[in-house]
Order: structure tokens, then sequence, then C-alpha cells
């Protein structure tokens, strides 16, 4: 019996001393860990991470110490530094361990005994898909990077550059749905340069021909950013394009109110009343916009055009009147003469403000055919030759 005794406390205490140096291996790790956070780079970063892989390592083969928490916060922690390490080799491999390990950890520590250990894992982990990602951005590997820059923001959802940069690989990968989707939640947060991202959502909802979602997000953007004349410029754009005549104006009057001084709002006013074919509050805006600045060539062709739209009407249907109808056809050429002057000195400004303007060229050629101004037209039809050559 006294032998049996003897050979049992030896046996327990064998067990005891491999437990307690298992445990000397998870304590050896954390020690080695937080040398390696002081040290930060260098010999002696690489030195103590090294020491404390090799810990953690033992301290994780053995069943007394394998699923503690502590072992799994480490591991996360310590393999995480190890693949931010630009010298490592297999840094796949060091950031998959840590992403599973970091798993674990978070499942386990239950008391939140390890919480610093477990969210410097996360900033590890999210360090590696962040620069990996940036890396595949920069060599144009677009879905490589949205997958990368993805996993970067499910550890920092809310983080506002791993929106972004999600959203931007997405949109550049022409994934748009994803991109829409990062978009819209960064809209969302406090990012300071949100004004660009709604401009960004109607350029991808366009893309996919969803010109009313384009719409919508452009009225929110407006709502949000009122005084913004960007904004209120491309949802009148959008607005524009949809025919939406009622919704422009009143859209162009609440932004003219907040910026005056804004010759494009007074442009798209007349661009508005330009598609409605209401010529005479079109001529009107227009010149608004021309009173801020004469040299607006958008705003000098369109006013020129909107003036000699009638004449050309007028102009086409004199020389359809019959030889009886003579009286008529002189008054008629008359008053089409007397629209195509006028319109005459805005089309010219708008060609020597752009002279390589085939449009504005071109109404040119129409004013002196019009005025039966051959030598003038034939002069014009050169500049358009010369210009269509280049």
């Amino acid at each position: 019996m006294k032998t049996k005794y003897v050979i049992a406390s030896i046996f327990t205490l064998a067990i005891s001393t491999i437990a307690v140096a298992q445990k000397s291996e998870l304590a050896n790790a954390k020690t080695e860990y937080d040398k390696a956070t002081v040290f930060k780079t260098g010999k002696l970063a690489a030195a103590s991470l090294n020491s404390a892989k090799e810990a953690i390592d033992k301290a994780a083969a053995n069943d007394k110490t394998a699923q503690l928490p502590q072992t799994y916060a480490l591991k996360a922690a310590i393999y995480g530094s190890l693949a931010n390490d630009t010298t490592q080799q297999s840094r796949d491999n060091l950031i998959a361990t840590s992403q599973e390990a970091f798993k674990k950890a978070e499942a386990a520590d239950t008391k939140g005994e390890n919480k610093s250990l477990i969210d410097e894992s996360k900033k590890n982990i999210a360090n590696y898909q962040l620069q990996t990602g940036v890396k595949q951005y920069q060599s144009g590997k677009y879905d490589l990077a949205y997958s990368s820059f993805d996993n970067y923001r499910q550890y920092f959802p809310e983080d506002t550059n791993a929106i972004l940069y999600t959203g931007l690989a997405a949109a550049n990968a022409k994934n748009n749905d994803a991109a829409i989707s990062n978009y819209k939640k960064l809209v969302t947060t406090k990012y300071s340069k949100s004004l660009g991202v709604y401009s960004d959502l109607a350029s991808l909802y366009l893309m996919k021909k969803d010109t009313a979602s384009a719409i919508k997000i452009m009225d929110e953007a407006t709502k949000k950013y009122p005084k913004n004349a960007e904004l209120a410029k491309r949802e009148i754009e959008l607005n524009i394009q949809s025919g939406n005549k009622k919704e422009v104006i009143q859209k162009i009057e609440t932004a003219i109110a907040n910026d005056p001084k804004n010759k494009a709002l007074y442009y798209y006013a007349g661009l508005t009343y330009s598609s409605a074919k209401d010529y005479t509050k079109a001529a009107e805006y227009y010149q608004k916009a021309l009173d801020i600045d004469p040299n607006y060539f958008e705003a000098n062709l369109n006013l020129g055009f909107v003036i000699m739209s009638p004449a050309i009407d007028m102009f086409n249907a004199a020389n359809k009147l019959p030889a009886s109808k003579q009286k008529e056809y002189t008054a008629a050429i008359a008053k089409s003469n007397a629209l195509f002057a006028k319109a005459e000195p805005y089309i010219l400004k708008a060609t020597e403000v752009n002279p390589t303007s085939l449009e504005a060229l071109s109404n040119l050629k129409t004013v002196y055919i019009g005025r039966k101004e051959d030598a003038k037209a034939a002069a014009v039809q050169k500049k358009i030759d010369a210009v269509s050559k280049k």
C-alpha cells in the first residue's frame, strides 16, 4: 500500500508540473507579446514576437491550456502582429490562423477578461486586410481589393474609410450593387465628403438605368444640403432628363433663392423651359444667366437658338407658299429675318467663346442662310469643314 501511494504521489506531481509548465508558456507568450508591443518595430520587436509565437504554440498544443480564452486571444494577437510584418513568410497563413483564433476568443471570453487582446487582434487583422486591399487596388485588381476591403469593413463596420474603400473598389470592379450599398451606408455616417458620394450614387444608379433612384438620392442630398449649388444642379439635370418640368422649376426657384448669383441655375431654368417649348420664358432665364456672365457659352448658344427657332419655322413655312401668296411670303420672310438678326449676336458670341463648337457654327450658318447672306454662310461652312477635319 505504501509503495502504491508513493507512485501515485509522484504521478500526480508530474501531471501538476506539466500543467504549470504549460501555464508558464502562456505567461511567457503574454510577456513576449507585451515586449513586442513596446518595441513596436526592429529586431527586438521581431525577436519578442517570434518568442511569443513559440510559447503560444506550445500552450495551444496542450490540452490543459489549448481552449483557454487567453490562449485564443494571445494566439490571435501574436499571429496577427506577425502577419503585418512584411518580412514574414506565408503571411496569408499567419492571418488565417489569427482570424480563426480571434473568432474562438470572442466566443470563449464570456467575462471580457481578454478584451484588450481581442481588440488588438481585431486591429491587426483589419490592418492586414486594409494594406492588402490597397496594394491590390493600386495594381488594378479591383475584385480582389473589394474582397479585402470588405473583410476590413467586417471588423469595423462603422469606420468611414472602410466603407469608402469597399464602395470605391466595388465601383471600379463594376460591382454596382455593392458600391451602391456601401455608398448609401456612407452618407448616413459623419463622413466629411458625403457631398461627392451623393453624386457618385446618382451616377451608379444611372449606370443601372435606374433614373428614378438617381433622382430620389439627389432629392435626399439637396434636402440635407439645401444651399449646395452643385447638388441642386445635378438634381435639376436628372429631372430635366426625365421630363419632370414642374418639379424642376420648383427646385430651381428654391435653388436660385439660396444662390441668386449662380448663373448655372438660371441656365437650367432656361433649359427646362426650352424643353417644354416655352421659348419666351427660356429666353428670359438665359438672359439672366448672361447678365451674370456675358461670356457664358451655353447661355449664349441657347438664347440664340430659342430666338432663332421660331424664325426657322417661319422661313420654312414661307418657302412652301405658292407664288400667288407673294404678300404673305414677304411678310413672313421679314419677320423671320428680324428674328435671325436678333439671334445673331448671341450665336456669334458663342462661336467667339468656343470657336471649335460645331453646334455654334452650324447655328450661325443657319442664321446667315435665313437672312440669305450666302457669302457669310459659305465662310462659316469653311470653318465647319476645318474643325471637322481635326
